[in-house]
């Protein structure tokens, strides 16, 4: 052989191998992996979404004794933000954010960054994206995501929420992966290099599948969505209700569930509310024999933990609490899990203050706006408001195979 042939030889060889290197998923696989969910819908009037006060305002309204958070964001890092009709004690404005904001959503992803938080799920509401307003927001908040997850090295993913999905929707979420897989290359990964991948495929999630709360849709248009993504080229991973296995509660009656858990990737049960701290340790077990059971029909399963629970803004002042008990009580639901065998975890929320499961920097106890009927959910002053990102942080540590830990709460040095 000539020595121009061994030239172009090996210079096919490089060039190969560089092509892999650059279609090889920065993130191959969920299992090892701490991903949260990225609710992304705030809106704020003068935002330029044209929205208003969104998610923010009960009825229409965002002023004292009307609104629909019960944490308060701790705004000092971002560089955008927007004044509020509430005040602090000493008369000066509250301010809010909005992700519609590139520089926002930048700032979340270098806090995910900072404290070694693997990724996000971006929520994609069905309800949503059938109208115009919310299609633009929702695109908006993406394209900020994917380039920000490029930015600071994060996995993302795109999940959707079929909650307020209409039957015979089911075209309208495929054309719209159609359109995020044309403008993201989600199947090659040449403008998206650390989407989330499982089983050698780009991973999609479809939240929502199997509940038995009178939804609009049920199992024939969840297998149509699966049947049809899986045929696309994603992996799948079904959010499905906290007792699927054994078909009760908040799950329909029905086999045919079991059968569309069989046919996904992965499946992430829904424990929000599910418990408090009084009943976790009756609860926890069920997470093992949900892992038993997937591990035998070749399922990949991750459990979900949640730092506490709050909505009385939304809902009255009787509306159901969970206490974040200074982080004990999201600690040993960490630990439960990895303890059970859990390979990956799914926390809920980054950014959902509605519900009181954020995990982002929120306002501290001393550092609250004052609210006329009610009162707002603060961070204790002495952990700090990002402390829940810390323990996150340590949380993914852990699954990483990284530092000792356990069931005993981490100490912050």
């Amino acid at each position: 052989m000539s020595i121009r042939f061994h030239v172009f030889f090996i210079s096919c060889l490089i060039g190969s191998l560089w092509a892999q290197a650059q279609h090889s998923p920065r993130y191959p696989t969920y299992k090892g992996l701490v991903m949260a969910g990225y609710q992304g819908w705030f809106n704020t009037p003068g935002d330029s979404a044209g929205r208003g006060w969104h998610h923010y305002e009960k009825r229409g309204v965002f002023q004292p004794g009307s609104c629909e958070i019960d944490f308060w964001p701790d705004v000092r890092e971002y560089k955008k933000t927007y004044t509020t009709p509430f005040s602090f004690a000493d008369g000066s404005p509250a301010s809010v954010f909005s992700p519609h904001d590139a520089s926002t959503v930048a700032v979340h992803f270098k806090w995910m960054k900072d404290y070694g938080i693997d990724g996000v799920f971006m929520q994609r509401f069905v309800a949503e994206i059938r109208n115009p307003s919310g299609k633009r927001h929702f695109n908006t908040v993406l394209d900020h995501a994917m380039k920000a997850a490029k930015k600071y090295d994060r996995a993302i993913a795109v999940m959707y929420d079929l909650s307020g999905m209409r039957a015979g929707e089911e075209q309208l979420v495929l054309s719209d992966l159609d359109e995020l897989n044309q403008q993201y290359d989600l199947l090659h990964g040449s403008k998206s290099p650390t989407y989330l991948h499982h089983n050698a495929k780009p991973l999609i999630v479809i939240w929502g599948v199997g509940f038995n709360d009178r939804r609009a849709y049920g199992l024939k248009e969840a297998e149509t969505l699966l049947d049809a993504m899986k045929a696309k080229g994603f992996s799948v991973m079904l959010g499905v209700p906290t007792y699927w296995r054994e078909l009760r509660q908040d799950a329909v009656s029905d086999e045919g569930l079991h059968r569309l858990i069989k046919k996904s990737d992965i499946i992430m049960p829904w424990f929000v509310g599910r418990y408090n701290g009084k009943s976790y340790d009756g609860f926890k077990k069920l997470v093992a024999e949900d892992i038993t059971w997937c591990k035998s029909n070749g399922v990949d399963y991750v459990p979900l933990a949640f730092p506490g629970f709050s909505w009385k803004n939304m809902n009255g002042p009787k509306a159901n609490t969970i206490p974040r008990e200074g982080g004990s009580f999201y600690w040993r639901q960490i630990a439960g899990a990895k303890n059970a065998g859990a390979e990956m975890l799914y926390v809920a929320m980054f950014d959902e203050m509605n519900e009181g499961t954020s995990i982002f920097k929120c306002a501290t106890t001393d550092r609250l706006p004052l609210n006329a009927d009610g009162s707002f959910t603060g961070i204790e002053k002495e952990l700090g408001s990002d402390y829940y990102l810390w323990l996150t942080g340590q949380a993914a540590r852990w699954f990483h195979g990284k530092g000792t830990y356990g069931d005993q709460l981490p100490a912050r040095k």
